[in-house]
């Protein structure tokens, strides 16, 4: 029997992270993850980012993309890896004191900004998805946040329990200076060579249009002023739109190629589609 992976072309998540959509999303979980001030604090003084300014965005993509279509070994063995260097890592808060990198609550924070993000960013680019169909996804990515070491019954598993979580933690977010270093990062990354020439077109079309399709109450917590919001959703489909003219299998080849290796491994009939019907 072929091995389909942890989730398998059954599900709402196949479908979902194929869409180039994922790329503007994955920029605003970042955004997103820096307002809780330990899980930044412990990106800011265990990441390399200042000088490996893209490394960050293409390692979670390539978990991503390795948990979502890869085999359930592949998928097992990136977890495994998460976990080491998770387990190894400290950092200290604003009194000095010292905690875990694998401290739950952080865990869940960063799992639930991430897919959160996900989901929102993208039916917000036009991606049709029904409210069923966006319940299924949290539930099913109940198992990939226990790939990195939570309980899958303490993981929001629905649209309902996502907003209950983030109204829960709210009173601990707030704009830090680490914050803000991950706001500037984020809107023109560091980056030498040939890449320093795409600056111009990226902060516009990627890192501030990723800031703007925050959530509103993240928005104001970050104080800069984003996108007008119909102008953020008309940049945001017209960004997805322009990405769906390049053919799939060179759009699936970045960062790592997943899509495509799944494709190989299990046959053209578990291509991703560029929406859901409703079920």
């Amino acid at each position: 029997m072929v091995d389909e992976g942890l989730l398998g072309p059954g599900t709402v998540t196949w479908q979902l992270h194929a869409d180039p959509a994922m790329w503007v999303a994955g920029i605003a979980s970042l955004y997103l993850q820096s307002l809780h001030p330990r899980a930044v604090a412990a990106i800011i003084q265990n990441s390399d980012f200042r000088q490996d300014p893209l490394g960050r965005l293409l390692r979670t993509a390539d978990f991503v993309g390795t948990v979502s279509y890869g085999s359930t070994e592949e998928a097992e063995r990136a977890a495994a890896r998460v976990r080491g260097v998770h387990r190894a890592l400290r950092a200290k808060d604003a009194t000095g004191k010292s905690f875990r990198i694998d401290d739950p609550e952080l865990l869940l924070w960063v799992h639930c900004a991430e897919v959160h993000s996900f989901l929102t960013v993208l039916r917000r680019a036009g991606y049709r998805l029904t409210d069923a169909q966006a319940d299924r996804y949290y539930a099913e990515q109940r198992r990939t946040a226990a790939l990195v070491g939570l309980h899958e019954h303490e993981v929001p598993g629905s649209v309902a329990e996502m907003a209950h979580y983030f109204a829960a933690v709210l009173p601990d977010l707030q704009r830090t200076a680490d914050s803000e270093v991950v706001y500037r990062f984020l809107h023109r990354p560091p980056v030498d060579g040939v890449l320093r020439l795409g600056l111009d077109a990226y902060e516009p079309l990627l890192g501030h249009l990723a800031y703007s399709v925050q959530p509103d109450w993240a928005i104001a917590l970050h104080g800069h002023r984003p996108y007008p919001e119909p102008a953020a959703t008309a940049l945001l489909r017209a960004v997805r739109t322009a990405a769906l003219l390049v053919p799939a299998p060179i759009r699936w080849g970045v960062p790592e190629g997943h899509v495509n290796k799944a494709i190989r491994r299990l046959g053209l009939r578990v291509a991703p589609r560029r929406a859901l019907l409703p079920s």
